[in-house]
């Protein structure tokens, strides 16, 4: 089994990253964010998970060992297979996940394309008591709030992505009245 990677990026493309190691090329499936981030000629470390199909091997590759585990959490889910489960990764922060997991809010992940209604109540089924916090350590995460639900949904209307719409949320000032309109305010200001 082949647990991580490190190499120099010879190539990039739309959703994966080809890292030479030793003089072998390496294809890992990655987040469009590292991707994006990742410069041809750089040296990187990837936590890696393959997956062995009749016809073919594939690795996927991670920054951290937390994102690794989600992925193979996703996996054990009826319905979501590697490319699905990367992609959730890909839109929703591990925070995120584990916020939608504890408060039981299916709904936040069937706004990943691809993610059916039926499948995101599986995915929550399947991943309470498994949730970890983004610094590693186990624990209850607080519950994501109606309110920023709504704040969430008002940004997506407005056609920021649910990336975009998380990391606007995580910035509203933790002293800020739970009205509606004062937390999408402060939200708006996340992106000016």
């Amino acid at each position: 089994m082949i647990a991580s990677i490190q190499g120099i990026i010879i190539h990039k493309g739309n959703d994966f990253l080809v890292v030479s190691v030793s003089g072998v090329g390496f294809q890992l499936y990655v987040s469009n964010e590292l991707v994006n981030k990742s410069q041809i000629g750089e040296t990187l470390f990837f936590h890696v998970y393959l997956i062995v199909r009749e016809d073919s091997l594939s690795l996927y590759g991670f920054e951290t060992e937390i994102e690794k585990k989600y992925f193979t959490l996703m996996l054990g889910v009826n319905g979501v297979g590697p490319r699905l489960a990367l992609a959730i990764i890909n839109t929703l922060s591990i925070d995120a996940i584990n916020k939608a997991v504890i408060s039981e809010q299916a709904d936040l992940f069937a706004r990943v394309p691809g993610v059916g209604k039926k499948t995101a109540q599986k995915i929550v089924i399947q991943l309470q008591g498994k949730t970890i916090s983004s610094d590693g350590f186990e624990g209850v995460i607080g519950m994501m709030q109606d309110v920023d639900l709504e704040v969430l949904d008002a940004l997506t209307a407005l056609g920021y992505s649910i990336v975009e719409a998380q990391a606007a949320l995580q910035s509203i000032a933790r002293g800020t009245s739970n009205e509606i309109e004062d937390r999408l305010r402060e939200a708006l200001k996340y992106f000016s």
